[in-house]
């Protein structure tokens, strides 16, 4: 399967994009599959972290133009005739879903970046919280190189995460720029050597997993809502997550182990 899906047993999915012949480009299959992999992270209390990468030198090019254009043509003639609602098991959502456009996934998303991180893949980007990256890593926003659009979340994403004028500069040129410049904009945390690449990727897992997990995801999801509402909107979020999480078996045991002096034993209860 080109989407490959790993669990450890230290709570740490691992999504891999294994389509090197096309750069890791996708089809409407793989869009599907990343798609799925993403409900099973938020579904699976199991997981407590993601980390995103794809084959050495390629990280996600977005669509195979050359088969994902008529592969939808058709779902969306089928779905029109009243036909079908969705093909072989794919929707016309699952490239939004995919790209993490939309999406609820509370948990957090390190993503692992060793070639380019292009036009849906720089969509999918803007979805994650921690960014790693190789040397030969590129950035990209390039649908208008094309005439085309990035309706995938990064026209509304990427002026939040990074100054204005630097997010300007990657939507507008519709250029690939190299790690050192994205590191420069803020657009990724820090480079590694590619053969450091994915153990970096378990460092930083490990480090957020020592923590709570539902305190963890109830952070992310503070932040995320808040970003999208007012001051005071946020505030009553913040608010409604702390309350939930202060009810948690995690709350009592986190300043239990503290006074005992020993490592907190989370259960995600």
């Amino acid at each position: 399967m080109p989407i490959h899906f790993e669990v450890s047993d230290d709570h740490i999915a691992v999504i891999t994009i294994d389509f090197p012949e096309s750069r890791n480009a996708l089809d409407m299959y793989g869009f599907r599959d990343l798609a799925a992999g993403w409900h099973r992270c938020q579904e699976d209390d199991d997981i407590w972290v993601a980390i995103i990468t794809g084959v050495p030198g390629a990280f996600m090019s977005g669509a195979n133009l050359k088969t994902f254009i008529p592969q939808v043509t058709e779902l969306q003639g089928k779905i029109q005739a009243g036909e079908v609602t969705e093909l072989d098991g794919c929707k016309l959502s699952d490239s939004t879903d995919a790209v993490l456009r939309g999406v609820k996934l509370n948990k957090p998303i390190i993503a692992a970046v060793d070639g380019p991180a292009v036009a849906g893949g720089m969509e999918m980007l803007c979805g994650t919280d921690i960014r790693i990256a190789t040397p030969s890593a590129s950035f990209g926003v390039m649908e208008p190189k094309r005439g085309l659009f990035a309706g995938g979340g990064t026209t509304v994403r990427l002026p939040r995460q990074i100054p204005y004028v630097h997010a300007m500069a990657m939507l507008l040129t519709a250029e690939a720029f190299p790690a050192e410049e994205a590191l420069r904009m803020g657009v990724i945390n820090e480079i590694v050597e590619a053969d450091a690449l994915m153990e970096r990727a378990f460092e930083w897992a490990r480090r957020i997993t020592a923590n709570a997990p539902l305190a963890v995801w109830a952070t992310k999801e503070s932040v995320l809502r808040g970003m999208r509402v007012t001051a005071k909107e946020a505030y009553d979020i913040e608010s409604q997550l702390a309350g939930k999480v202060f009810m948690t078996e995690d709350a009592k045991e986190g300043p239990k182990a503290f006074a005992e002096k020993r490592p907190p034993n989370w259960q995600a209860k």
